[in-house]
């Protein structure tokens, strides 16, 4: 019995809403391009039992299919089988038009949620085929509602999905997928983390290197997957199944947010995959490139800010239409609580790449109803040199990577001269960028490291970037790192050298979750990951970059340490301040006013403060005021005081006087429940089993070390 050939009969369809939508008459397809001369819409349907594999190739009419900037179509099908792209045609003249067209390229939609799957690594299997997918959401989310935990109480966890199981000893059942992560959840749940931050997950070509390993001359991949070629669409090569990514992405985070954790997402609105005009063209360029990007406006050459060729025109309204789209779906039909807009500081630039005032973008994100409760973290800075960190918007809904805490812990730990006044003012929560503009503690994300960098293992282990791996002869990655290799640069037997690294790990981890604002952690530092040096990994599809889960085990005295810190932070308000410290009156006058401060900061002796280029000691008392407190029953109640003391000497011990503690009679003592110069278990001890110290005792603290105190008095 021969196949039989259906035709597909049309209408001229409806201009919204834009992308390929299911109506009851059939399937709607509508896309934006201005500049265009023709579009012509290819739909291609696969065989079935009854029918041929098919093409059609639908021309749309100027003055029939056609409203505004919108070409529209309405093919009267049910088939969710089909698959479709554009062909599009107008002046290919980049020079003098900045437009690019060329109508032998398929062209991907910009707003379709799924490209035809492929497993990671696999090639388009045939470019000539149209590459967009109709999905159907018939996943089952029992009643799955946002967690909203609030911002200064979250913990976030940056991770990479492949990198995070890939390597064998992940011992899960699909290593490097959406599902390998499911079955780590209760290693997330043992850690304590409240949020996990993945990198991005819109589909990318990891394919699209021009880089080769100079030892095995193999092309690298770009394994980070900042080349977006759709915010929409999710990468169906991190799926254990890719023919059914979406509803394994979407168990994912069900699971998730059922253990308590919520999921942000890296999203690259700065730029695309496409690159300069030497670029493969995927989309944007060829549907309406002076629309899309950002072109200089003599030369139509791209402006890059973002270091990656070309720029996306951001508050162009297309653009933010786009945008605010995209955001609305991952929220609404993924269940996503939260994103970090990577290079934020291009979505405050116009038309000619300059900073906009009051950019609609960052306001629009900021205010979008849809949106009202998710999570929005900056990196306020691009690649053109704008530096926003404190600046980036006034509105208190934004939160910013805190960049600057980043490189001032670093100083400190690294035995840097005048690093001591900056580190006070990080751990208290950054009120220099944050205070004047009636923010928060914790607009700022408080980290150390990220997947852009050493990681902490090698923060303490490396002087110097060593990036040859990535076959640019080691001329990538920044050269400005901030890090201290011990004595020796890389791995070391000297067993002084290896316990005063793990001293400064264990001292940053102190410092990072014991500071106002939200800590971040990266994958793999709380048990020793290393990536030799690299600080640029983004295309190394191996052990850089896959977490050796061997080292769970290997280093669990410091995963225990961790997770014990982040305990601590859990338990005690007073790391998670919603306001900045009131400023206290001098020392010498706290008594005659009657009031404790929130926060008293020393050096070595109470009282005496030094914040000279010279010194490299810090210690400060946090204490719990009773007027701070609610207790409705009035029934006795602890607050609990925290006295911290951290050398940053690369050498010379120091010995600091303890002070006295808040509203206690002379019979308190301190509890010391953390010293981070001794090995586990003994360097993070619980209160009721921790060593008793006397107030006006001296202690001494390890150079690169960290010790904290705790005590504890009762309020009626």
């Amino acid at each position: 019995m021969s196949k039989i050939k259906i035709p597909l009969a049309t209408t001229r369809g409806f201009a919204l809403a834009t992308g390929c939508t299911r109506l009851g008459e059939g399937i709607n397809f509508s896309l934006f391009a201005r500049h265009a001369e023709t579009v012509t819409l290819v739909i291609e349907l696969p065989a079935t039992a009854t029918t041929d594999h098919e093409q059609h190739a639908f021309p749309l009419h100027p003055h029939i299919n056609k409203t505004g900037d919108l070409w529209h179509i309405l093919i009267k099908t049910q088939r969710e089988d089909l698959r479709y792209g554009y062909r599009i045609n107008g002046p290919h003249d980049h020079k003098n038009k900045g437009l690019a067209y060329d109508n032998t390229i398929l062209l991907l939609d910009p707003f379709n949620t799924s490209h035809i799957p492929r497993a990671w690594g696999h090639k388009i299997s045939d470019p000539n085929a149209p590459q967009c997918c109709l999905i159907k959401h018939d996943f089952d989310w029992q009643n799955d509602q946002p967690l909203n935990i609030p911002l200064a109480q979250s913990i976030i966890y940056e991770l990479h999905v492949r990198g995070f199981t890939r390597h064998p000893s992940s011992r899960v059942s699909h290593p490097g997928s959406y599902t390998g992560i499911m079955e780590k959840i209760p290693y997330l749940k043992e850690l304590g983390i409240t949020a996990i931050e993945l990198m991005p997950v819109t589909e990318f070509d990891e394919n699209d290197t021009v880089f080769t390993d100079p030892h095995t001359g193999k092309a690298l991949k770009n394994f980070w997957g900042y080349n977006p070629i759709s915010f929409f669409a999710l990468k169906s090569g991190y799926a254990a199944d890719p023919a059914r990514h979406i509803n394994e992405f979407k168990a994912l985070v069900l699971a998730l947010h059922q253990a308590g954790i919520e999921v942000i997402l890296d999203m690259v609105f700065n730029h695309s995959g496409e690159g300069g005009y030497d670029g493969a063209t995927s989309s944007f360029r060829g549907i309406d490139n002076r629309i899309y990007y950002l072109l200089d406006h003599q030369t139509r050459e791209y402006l890059n800010f973002s270091g990656c060729g070309n720029t996306m025109n951001c508050n162009h309204p297309v653009v933010r239409d786009l945008i605010k789209d995209a955001l609305r779906y991952w929220v609404m039909e993924m269940h996503i609580d939260g994103f970090r807009f990577d290079l934020a500081s291009i979505l405050g630039r116009d038309s000619a790449g300059n900073l906009l005032a009051n950019p609609p973008m960052i306001e629009m994100i900021a205010e979008d109803p849809v949106l009202r409760d998710t999570k929005i973290i900056a990196e306020a800075w691009d690649a053109g040199g704008l530096y926003q960190v404190g600046s980036f918007s006034i509105d208190a809904r934004w939160a910013e990577w805190n960049g600057k805490f980043r490189d001032d812990v670093r100083a400190f730990m690294a035995g840097r001269e005048d690093t001591v006044a900056n580190l006070a003012t990080r751990m208290s929560g950054s009120s220099d960028l944050y205070q004047s503009s009636f923010r928060h503690p914790y607009n700022s994300i408080n980290f150390i490291t990220s997947h852009d960098g050493f990681t902490l293992a090698d923060l303490v282990s490396y002087n110097e970037k060593h990036n040859q791996a990535n076959g640019e002869e080691n001329r990538d990655g920044d050269n400005h790192n901030l890090s201290w290799n011990s004595g020796v640069e890389g791995p070391s037997r000297n067993r002084a050298i290896g316990e005063l690294r793990q001293r400064r790990i264990r001292s940053m981890i102190v410092i990072l979750l014991l500071s106002q604002g939200v800590p971040m952690l990266t994958a793999g530092d709380e048990f020793g990951h290393s990536k030799g040096g690299n600080n640029n990994s983004w295309c190394q599809d191996n052990k850089t970059n896959w977490l050796n889960w061997e080292l769970l085990e290997k280093n669990k005295g410091l995963f225990r340490f961790v997770q014990q810190c982040i305990s601590l932070r859990k338990e005690h308000p007073l790391f998670q301040r919603t306001n900045f410290f009131d400023p206290p009156p001098p020392y010498e006058n706290q008594e005659i006013s009657g009031h404790t401060p929130e926060i008293i900061w020393q050096s070595l002796v109470p009282g005496q403060q030094d914040w000279t280029a010279g010194c490299h000691t810090l210690a400060f008392l946090l204490t719990g005021n009773a007027d701070k407190m609610t207790n409705s029953q009035n029934t006795p109640r602890q607050r609990d005081h925290f006295f911290i003391m951290l050398n940053g000497s690369r050498k010379k011990d120091a010995i600091f006087l303890l002070p006295y503690i808040p509203g206690a009679g002379s019979e308190q003592n301190w509890s010391q429940i953390i010293d981070s110069s001794l090995a586990s278990p003994h360097n993070f001890i619980p209160r009721h089993h921790a060593p008793v110290l006397m107030p006006q005792t001296k202690i001494t603290v390890k150079a690169m070390g960290a010790t904290v105190l705790q005590a504890s008095t009762i309020v009626s």
